[in-house]
């Protein structure tokens, strides 16, 4: 999220490394924690420049190299996250974790003559750098250490942690003890659990009950919300990556705007922002509701609140926006969001076991498209240089590098006073930069109508200027998802060989069908015909034509010969395809096998005319 060193950047005085023996600990062995195994699964799969996380201590003037050291010793054995490993055979994901008594690690030194460009840039820099190179987990120590200094003088300590050890708000942690050290001063008792018995604890009957409720909120999303945000024409699949420029924010006009509607609405700053955001990833994806991952610090009990370890795992937020004024979203929002910070503590393994069963079920694919972390309640410091720069703009843009996007849409809240600071990558399949720099603008504005009164939810378009994606009158709205009814046809027909494939919205209750026999009801339309942008044409409703029931089914005839095919086959077959398949692909509801196409092939009534050999959803379960 910062700025990279200089490329060219030459160290004139070569590295040493100082290897630091500690002791004084307890070994001990243990289950891993739920949030070890989130990260560690995400470890073993990811860039480790993704997964990897960093941060700087500036050293305080006049301490020395061996004081520093002395500290870092200190920490490592006052936490036992910090001597962790995770013992595993190859080609396995740990399961448990052990924590050294004693051992070393090393601090590489870098001696300048003075530090070269901005000293704060260029530590950030040699930390983000580090972040290169994935952990050994079962035997490196898991923190990186960069000791930066200038004749000698230790200036600043660049690190990067291995994930599986520390999140964001374990590092500040770690920051504040070490700065307390290097003063003089003694720390005081540890109040919080380390890893190890934090295992214990959920493991115990509360926790496994807590995780349990997470995996059925969970499943309830994931069975009945959007497969994904951005279903359409121009759209890539969820977990597809595309390379997106970093698009800042800093606005004092946003800063303003926000602690306004805050004042006017009576909730929190953070509670109006997530709603807003909500709001408009709702309004420009033409959906009814917003599915969005919040990642959560999970440090609501003082048992875990100062815990060196890695807690944060994602809440799944669903929000409904078919309500009429923005008011009424921020007000439903403050429930939403705490209901899913409750759910945010879950097996991982377990959850993604539940993922695959539903979406196969589902015939989906979810996509982690859309997530929003708001970090602003972090220690500045701890937010890097980058962020904390520019305090002064009125309002500005800025495009600032890419990076590997695995999402459609990634936002980092930084700030919100006395300025609003927020970085966006938006998938440029979806985003065009005008369209990016134009839903950050937009954000700003819904604001700023919410700090003056309410705001009707039927007029986003015209508040933030906007505009929902366009889908062509072929689209339908099928079991909460966007569909194309053409790309599931293609790729059904790529997974069945080549076999002639019809697929059609087959009439609900109250549907009626057009001269060539397809589906009539409103459920092609979208919300450039005429829609409000949430999916629901009277903001009351979510299926597909604004009435309960009418929404179609999707059926698919598939013209077999003499293959020897059944509807299980044909959906197992298409559901692994879907995950690489374009945008708007949902299995069929019910799969209907003939034997030869009919003279009209692009008839459904053609289709439902001919004698049926085998149908069935191609389900274990019936859905």
């Amino acid at each position: 999220m910062n700025s990279p060193a200089p490329e060219d950047t030459v160290h004139p005085i070569p590295p040493r490394t100082l290897t630091v023996a500690y002791t004084g600990g307890e070994e001990r062995r243990g289950p891993i924690t739920m949030g070890q195994a989130n990260m560690i699964r995400c470890i073993l799969r990811d860039d480790p420049t993704h997964i990897n996380i960093h941060d700087v201590w500036p050293v305080p003037g006049g301490a020395s190299a061996e004081a520093v050291t002395d500290a870092l010793r200190t920490l490592a054995v006052r936490h036992e996250g910090l001597r962790t490993t995770f013992p595993h055979p190859p080609g396995t994901a740990p399961v448990d974790q052990v924590v050294a008594a004693e051992g070393t690690f090393t601090v590489t030194v870098l001696d300048h003559a003075e530090l070269p460009g901005e000293p704060a840039e260029y530590a950030e820099s040699v930390a983000r750098a580090a972040r290169a190179g994935r952990f050994a987990l079962e035997r490196e120590f898991p923190v990186r250490i960069t000791l930066l200094t200038v004749a000698g003088q230790p200036a600043y300590l660049a690190l990067a942690f291995s994930h599986a050890v520390a999140d964001g708000s374990a590092m500040a942690i770690l920051r504040e003890e070490f700065t307390e050290l290097l003063a003089g001063k003694e720390l005081p008792d540890l109040a919080s659990l380390p890893p190890v018995d934090l295992a214990a604890v959920e493991a115990s009957p509360a926790g496994l009950r807590k995780s349990e409720a997470s995996l059925r909120y969970w499943e309830r999303i994931i069975r009945t919300g959007p497969q994904e945000m951005f279903a359409e024409p121009r759209g890539r699949r969820p977990g597809t990556d595309e390379e997106a420029r970093q698009l800042t924010l800093r606005s004092r006009r946003g800063g303003r705007a926000l602690a306004g509607a805050a004042r006017r609405t009576g909730h929190p700053e953070a509670t109006v922002l997530m709603a807003a955001w909500c709001a408009l990833v709702a309004h420009r994806a033409g959906q009814d509701s917003c599915v969005t991952a919040v990642p959560s610090a999970n440090r609501f009990h003082p048992r875990v609140a100062r815990s060196v370890t890695t807690t944060s795992q994602d809440a799944l937020l669903h929000l409904d926006v078919r309500v009429e004024t923005f008011d009424a979203l921020v007000a439903r929002t403050w429930g939403a969001v705490l209901n899913a910070y409750r759910h945010s503590q879950f097996d991982s393994v377990r959850l993604w076991e539940m993922i695959g069963q539903v979406t196969a079920e589902r015939g989906s694919h979810f996509g982690r498209d859309v997530v929003f972390n708001d970090v602003s309640a972090l220690p500045a410091p701890l937010l890097g240089t980058d962020a904390q720069e520019g305090d002064g703009a009125e309002h500005e843009l800025v495009w600032g590098p890419p990076q590997a996007l695995p999402t459609r849409l990634l936002a980092f809240t930084y700030r919100t006073a006395p300025q609003l600071h927020i970085s966006l990558w938006a998938a440029p399949s979806l985003f065009a930069p005008e369209e990016a720099e134009g839903f950050l603008s937009g954000l700003v504005l819904l604001l700023e109508a919410s700090a003056a009164g309410d705001v009707p939810m039927g007029t986003l378009t015209e508040v933030t200027a906007v505009r929902p994606a366009e889908r062509g009158p072929d689209w339908l709205r099928l079991d909460g998802c966007w569909v194309s009814p053409d790309a599931v046809r293609e790729t059904l027909g790529r997974a069945v060989g080549g076999l002639p494939v019809h697929v059609t919205g087959e009439p609900g209750p109250g549907g009626t069908e057009a001269a060539d026999g397809t589906q009539t009801t409103d459920g092609g339309k979208g919300p450039a015909d005429g829609t409000d942008g949430t999916g629901a044409t009277d903001g009351t409703d979510g299926t597909a034509g604004g009435a309960p029931g009418t929404e179609p089914c999707l059926t698919a005839y598939i013209a077999r010969g003499e293959t020897p095919l059944t509807p299980e086959e044909a959906h197992r077959a298409l559901t692994a395809l879907i995950p690489a398949a374009g945008s708007g692909v949902l299995a069929p509801r019910r799969y209907v096998l003939v034997t030869d196409p009919p003279a009209g092939p692009d008839r459904s009534d053609a289709w439902r005319r001919l004698k049926t050999i085998d149908e069935g959803t191609g389900r274990g379960r019936q859905v």
